[in-house]
């Protein structure tokens, strides 16, 4: 974590309101640098790329499973499997972010096919969750990703845990991987779950069937090529090889990093720099997490192409050491420890949301 400035003392900050024009200047002092470097148009041919080596990839692990027989070094493919369903998943999200073509039609059609036809995640309940995140990441009561269920991310929310629950929670940073392997479970039953009963869904029926394409035919192929126990091995596998790599890919990006109280209003520039993080590790890191190893600067411009991310990080590095703007960014091993004590910390009712060098800066960013 690199901090380039301290706040000015509080004799001389200025008023609210010069402070709260000077914040939305900066964002766009800093979208024009980006804009004048190139990095907002769209990188098709890098998405075609990867959609046809992605595609080359699933054709070879499909022989595989089709011709190694019934052997146990099926549950390698199944792990293959996993891997290539979370970076698909990887491009519908992107598409969803409208990342791929200039058209928006194009965009949402590439993602409905993507991430319902190949991952089996209904992309319309997945598209109105993540951009809820996206406009109030970290921020208590308006982000779903931080919101109550197994695990507890806000304080005040251990605090009404009895029983084996608060038991759990003291301990859940440990659980954090293992309950991962589930994850991908409950993102097919939530997606299921939504089509069948949020009132507006565009394009519900055509979501429904391509989901249970998905969802239906890969396990009768996987079963009538392996068999009911090694199908079912099978398919433990690859589930929790795609939970805990999805899992593992989006959590360093906010978890463990400031909570945003209710009530506090933080300029969209230092609401999406100051809760996230990036992860360190180059090229290898930025194909293994799908571009969302650089979770700054997508916040900051989630239409830019993935690929553009990696040359906007100078100049959004750079702005932020100007502002005074802490950019913070860590390697992936210590991101998920940060995670674990994070989460162990809120179980026993310790952390403050608050409870961090960061404090300051928000505070400093609301605006009555």
């Amino acid at each position: 974590m690199t901090t380039t400035a301290q706040r000015p003392p509080a004799q001389s900050r200025p008023p609210v309101q010069s402070r709260a024009a000077a914040q939305t200047k900066d964002y766009f002092e800093l979208s024009q640098r980006v804009k004048d470097a190139g990095l907002m148009g769209r990188n098709v041919r890098s998405y075609v790329l990867r959609t046809v080596l992605l595609g080359l990839a699933f054709v070879g692990t499909f022989v595989l499973l089709l011709t190694l027989g019934s052997t146990w070094w099926q549950l390698a493919v199944a792990v293959l499997f996993g891997i290539l369903f979370t970076q698909a998943a990887f491009i519908g999200h992107d598409a969803a972010h409208q990342q791929v073509f200039s058209s928006g039609k194009r965009n949402a059609w590439f993602a409905r096919i993507i991430g319902n036809l190949v991952v089996g995640l209904a992309i319309a309940w997945w598209t109105r969750k993540h951009n809820k995140h996206h406009a109030n990441p970290n921020t208590v009561g308006r982000d779903g990703d931080i919101a109550g269920g197994v695990l507890v991310f806000i304080p005040e929310e251990q605090a009404t845990r009895t029983g084996f629950m608060a038991w759990f929670a003291k301990r859940q940073g440990w659980a954090f991987f293992p309950i991962l392997t589930l994850f991908g479970f409950v993102l097919h039953y939530e997606g299921i779950t939504a089509l069948l009963k949020t009132e507006k869904v565009k394009h519900r029926k055509v979501e429904m069937a391509l989901v249970l394409v998905r969802l239906i035919g890969f396990p009768a192929i996987v079963f009538s090529t392996l068999g009911l126990g090694m199908g079912l091995a099978f398919l433990g596998v690859q589930m929790a090889v795609f939970g805990v790599y999805m899992g593992s890919s989006f959590a360093p990006n906010h978890k463990g990093m400031p909570l945003i109280p209710k009530g506090l209003e933080v300029d969209f520039l230092r609401r999406q720099v100051l809760t996230s993080r990036n992860i360190k590790g180059g090229l290898l890191m930025n194909w293994a997490m799908g571009g969302l190893d650089l979770q700054i600067e997508h916040h900051l411009f989630p239409r830019m192409p993935s690929a553009n991310l990696r040359k906007a990080k100078p100049i959004v590095k750079q702005f932020c050491a100007e502002r005074g703007i802490t950019y913070t960014e860590t390697n992936l091993i210590t991101s998920y420890g940060i995670i674990i004590k994070y989460l162990n910390r809120v179980g026993l009712g310790h952390a403050d949301p608050m409870d961090c060098p960061l404090a300051a800066q928000l505070r400093g960013a609301s605006v009555a």
